[in-house]
């Protein structure tokens, strides 16, 4: 048998996964990652991916080295329109279209908007064209199940119907909670009833529930009391080991040690108070200031900008704007400290953001400016971590010089290897394929 003729009969053998994922490169941002790792691992896990997603639209990212990677392994992805917000920026245009991210208050506005008028989400429009792509990929392959991820949450709706139409098992998957979201807005008791009703509907029409955490675990199995327990899977964020492999792996800068965030702030998430305490810091250890540095990865608005040149910062905060997840990789081995933030607030306790698993890739320290909750657990349990509350500025500071000190020792601490090796998306993808040949 020929080398070509292994490989097709190796494919020929594979059961086959519908994936329903609005969110996929070349649109970037955390959104994208866990379902196209998942994508990436499932082949070696005797399954095959075909992923239905959008066609080219605007958003506040494209990263097309993530596109690069699901095309150089040879996974299908069929796109199809949609009619929502995101296709005014592409009018005309056959290209991804980089959309500028408005000043928070008014990307806060849009968003209680939209909320208000779309239901689960403005991407309901994507619905119908979905739909009808799926009932075409469904009648010409052998579809063995169906895998929807969310938000948004129109990702499950489509996955519901399809079940419902094919009796096709279907395994969603909850990347952050559905109804008590800590950014959803009800505007009326009517809207969350609506939302409520939507998700017990997907729910009694799923075969398995998977979880990012077990928080979301925990409110789905109280709030819906048909569900078992063994009904929800927890499979959590993750990183992937090959991202973290270079050939020439990037050196930290040794005369100063850097700060590093990576990711976009918006709704209660703001560089202020680390940067507060950065410059209480400096103002009571001046001599410091030629050794320590705050390097930013992502969308910085121009607010924030403007608060780093008011506070005096400008020769400490180094600026990098939006990079490409590999460059992003090789930016966060670079550095000494990695550092996040989480508001406090309803539902904050259940978010395990995707930044934190790519920092623990990293294999750093940890600053964790995040309230009680499965962020602070997950830090806390790396061996590598130091938290204070959100706001708590002169909890930052302290938490600022004692890292400081350490590096000046040489004395960082490094997250244990046994607990980095948990969150691997190809140790995570086994566990997703085993869920799938459970069902099938």
């Amino acid at each position: 048998m020929s080398a070509v003729e292994a490989i097709s009969d190796e494919k020929s053998s594979r059961k086959r996964v519908l994936v329903i994922a609005y969110y996929f490169p070349p649109m970037g941002l955390a959104g994208v990652q866990r379902t196209l790792k998942f994508v990436k691992y499932l082949p070696e896990r005797g399954w095959e991916p075909i992923v239905l997603t959008i066609a080219p639209t605007g958003y506040f990212a494209q990263d097309f080295s993530l596109l690069e990677e699901a095309e150089s392994l040879g996974i299908r992805i069929v796109r199809t329109g949609s009619i929502d917000p995101t296709r005014a920026f592409t009018r005309g245009k056959q290209s991804p279209v980089v959309v500028k991210m408005p000043r928070e208050p008014i990307r806060k506005v849009l968003n209680r908007l939209s909320q208000v008028f779309f239901i689960p989400d403005n991407k309901i429009g994507w619905k119908h064209a979905a739909l009808r792509s799926a009932r075409k990929i469904i009648a010409a392959e052998k579809i063995d199940l169906i895998f929807a991820t969310a938000p948004p949450y129109t990702d499950f709706l489509i996955g519901a119907k399809l079940k419902q139409a094919t009796g096709l098992p279907l395994v969603i998957d909850y990347r952050d909670a559905w109804l008590d979201n800590p950014y959803h807005f009800y505007v009326t008791p009517f809207h969350r009833w609506i939302h409520s009703h939507l998700e017990r509907h997907v729910l009694r029409s799923a075969d398995k529930v998977v979880a990012i955490n077990r928080r979301i675990k925990e409110l789905l199995l109280r709030r819906y009391r048909f569900l078992r327990y063994e009904d929800v899977v927890i499979i959590p964020q993750g990183y992937d080991p090959a991202d973290f492999q270079f050939q020439e792996p990037p050196v930290a800068q040794a005369s100063r040690m850097r700060f590093t965030y990576a990711g976009t702030f918006y709704e209660d998430r703001s560089p202020r108070y680390f940067l507060l305490a950065l410059k209480n810091v400096l103002d009571r250890r001046p001599e410091i200031r030629p050794r320590i540095e705050a390097c930013f990865i992502g969308h910085f608005r121009a607010e924030n900008l403007k608060l780093v040149r008011t506070l005096g910062l400008t020769d400490v905060v180094t600026v990098l704007g939006y990079k490409s997840h590999k460059e992003t990789v090789q930016c966060l081995v670079a550095s000494d400290v990695l550092w996040l933030i989480i508001g406090k607030g309803r539902g904050k306790d259940m978010m395990s953001t995707g930044k934190l698993f790519e920092y623990i890739g990293a294999r750093k320290p940890i600053l964790g400016c995040v309230p009680n909750g499965v962020a602070r657990s997950t830090i806390l349990e790396s061996g590598a971590g130091f938290v204070t509350d959100p706001y708590d500025v002169k909890g930052v500071e302290h938490a600022i010089l004692q890292l400081y000190g350490l590096w000046e020792k040489g004395e960082l601490p490094v997250p244990r290897k046994e607990f980095t090796e948990r969150y691997r998306r190809d140790l995570l993808t086994a566990e997703l394929a085993r869920i799938f040949e459970f069902l099938t």
